[in-house]
């Protein structure tokens, strides 16, 4: 099957059918994913010039190899499964970008340790861990990171997510961005075993994935850094009060400061620190043409993202006000009166009726209450 994606031409496997998956996958779903992928590459090319290569490490079709290849970097695309390497050959040479590529058919864990690559992209299926230590070892300037297993990273499949991430992940209405914070955790832990602190430049939970683009600098300090952006989120299941706690020792409360309930949920260690820089994503939507297919809707994140606070949980008006019994007002005027009573207030990324505000949860029903009867 032909397809057309960011202005270049590839084979990519069929749809799946009577129930046998094409052994090389291909997901047109990731195709915001991967327009985002590009426009960070430029913007990150003006913020370190001496970035060149690029290992996109799961290359499967070779989209992602392929996209960067056709964008000036020096790639290298790496599968163990034979019909992909033949497939990303396949679509480089389709492409004119085979001079600028190599392909490797082996286990990219050993490549990672045997090359040292600028960039490196890790997009598996499921989680990323496994490949995480060999990245840090090998990766000069940027890891970018895409993990789909957002049921164990949210606490809905706990023990894998205990498994996974080295990490206690709860089930919480900020369910997405528990996800966010136990990947970027686990990442940063992992990075620091090598001496490697890394600074989010920008994340994103969509739809059925989390992706970050993590910069590093090879200092043990810059990694002692990292950690201490570590903690804790504690969290009431009565009243959705919840409170963060920096260090890597949880101190859990007993009992709600807000409700008085007790039953309380304590997640952790999370990444409590920005997960973007605002400054960068600026620079990345303005490197989104529009040409992408996904240009608008890269946009549209790009410009929540930039506005959002940095509070590391989100809540969702209408859970509060279904808790509080309330209806619901519109989003706009909900955010005024928590500014107007003084508090900071954003929109989130994490859905259409998600925010982040300074406010406690008490605080915020007192600030909106007026609005909602």
């Amino acid at each position: 099957m032909r397809v057309t994606e960011g202005g270049i031409e590839l084979e990519v496997p069929g749809e799946q059918t009577e129930g046998i998956e094409e052994s090389v996958f291909y997901n047109p779903r990731q195709e915001l994913n991967r327009d985002l992928t590009i426009a960070t590459l430029r913007a990150y090319r003006e913020r370190e010039e001496r970035a060149e290569t690029y290992l996109d490490a799961m290359t499967a079709s070779g989209v992602r190899g392929v996209r960067a290849a056709a964008d000036g970097w020096d790639v290298t695309c790496c599968d163990v499964d034979e019909e992909a390497v033949d497939l990303a050959r396949e679509n480089l040479a389709r492409n004119d970008c085979a001079e600028r590529a190599t392909v490797e058919h082996r286990d990219v864990s050993a490549l990672m340790h045997d090359e040292v690559f600028d960039v490196i992209d890790l997009d598996p299926y499921g989680t990323p861990m496994p490949f995480a230590d060999a990245a840090f070892a090998n990766c000069r300037d940027l890891v970018c990171v895409t993990a789909t297993d957002t049921a164990p990273m949210c606490g809905a499949h706990f023990n894998s997510g205990v498994r996974s991430y080295s990490a206690v992940p709860q089930n919480t209405d900020y369910h997405a961005e528990m996800g966010v914070r136990i990947l970027v955790s686990a990442l940063a832990r992992s990075a620091a075993r090598f001496d490697v602190g890394v600074q989010p430049l920008l994340t994103h939970a969509t739809s059925h994935y989390v992706r970050t683009y993590l910069e590093l600098e090879h200092k043990a300090t810059s990694a002692d850094a990292a950690v201490d952006e570590l903690g804790y989120l504690y969290h009431c299941e009565d009243c959705l009060y919840r409170e963060a706690d920096p260090g890597l020792i949880a101190d859990p409360i007993e009992t709600c400061p807000h409700c008085e309930g007790d039953r309380i949920l304590a997640a952790g260690p999370v990444w409590l620190g920005p997960v973007r820089d605002r400054e960068f994503v600026v620079a990345v939507r303005e490197e989104i043409p529009d040409a992408f297919g996904t240009a608008e809707k890269g946009r549209e994140l790009c410009e929540t993202l930039e506005a959002e606070l940095d509070e590391p949980t989100h809540y969702d008006q209408h859970k509060l006000c279904r808790n509080w019994g309330l209806p619901a007002n519109a989003m706009d005027e909900f955010l005024a009166d928590l500014r107007a009573a003084g508090y900071e207030a954003s929109r989130a990324h994490y859905g259409g009726t998600t925010f982040k505000t300074d406010a406690s949860v008490g605080e915020i029903r007192a600030a909106t209450e007026g609005s909602l009867e």
